[in-house]
């Protein structure tokens, strides 16, 4: 149960990070790099844009494993977050998200995402998995009656989320971290995903 509600944190905190605050004096701040620093308190990130960002870590701070999964692992009925490009008339996914069982519903919805300019986060129902010319289209239902078909090209990364330990936060592991910034400037975490086998996380 411990893990189910860790992981489930996790996800509400990547999916619904633009709008997450801890309080009125922090500011979420979405974190893609490698771990160059760590001493169990504080941990130190090469960010994916050519910054180096100093995290405090809080206490009992959590890991979860970013696993690769394949597009056969995407079922009629799973519940999935799709970051994706392009208009709603012609989109396309950067990256999916299986979401385990235990957190179906976790930010459901079609919101902006920041993985590439102008992206967007849907988490939402699979209706259909369908055959196409390069790949594979998804229809997506989210609630209020909103849908997407969103097109997963071969080499699209596909995951999920699997408990993990503090130990696996280690010098070179690829994270992505939510940390929260005060007003001075210091960020503070307290879970972050690391990818397995040194995988990327795609989110």
């Amino acid at each position: 149960m411990l893990a189910i509600r860790f992981i489930a944190g996790l996800l509400a905190a990547t999916v619904l990070g633009l709008s997450l605050t801890a309080s009125a004096q922090t500011t979420p701040v979405r974190l893609r790099g490698a771990i160059t620093a760590i001493d169990g308190k504080t941990m130190t990130i090469a960010v994916r844009d050519g910054t180096t960002a100093h995290v405090n870590l809080a206490d009992n701070w959590a890991v979860s494993l970013v696993t690769p999964l394949t597009l056969a692992d995407i079922k009629q009925g799973s519940f999935v977050g799709v970051a994706s490009t392009g208009t709603d008339a012609d989109r396309t996914a950067l990256e999916v998200l299986v979401f385990p069982e235990a957190m179906r519903g976790t930010g459901e919805g079609h919101y902006a995402w920041d993985l590439k300019p102008n992206s967007m986060m849907t988490n939402a129902n699979v209706a259909t998995v369908a055959s196409a010319s390069d790949g594979h289209t998804l229809k997506l239902d989210y609630k209020g009656g909103g849908t997407q078909t969103i097109k997963v090209k071969p080499g699209t990364p596909i995951v999920t989320f699997q408990p993990g330990q503090q130990s696996d936060a280690k010098v070179g592991a690829k994270v992505f971290v939510i940390a929260q910034k005060a007003a001075d400037g210091s960020m503070t975490a307290t879970r972050m995903a690391v990818g397995k086998d040194g995988l990327t996380p795609p989110m």
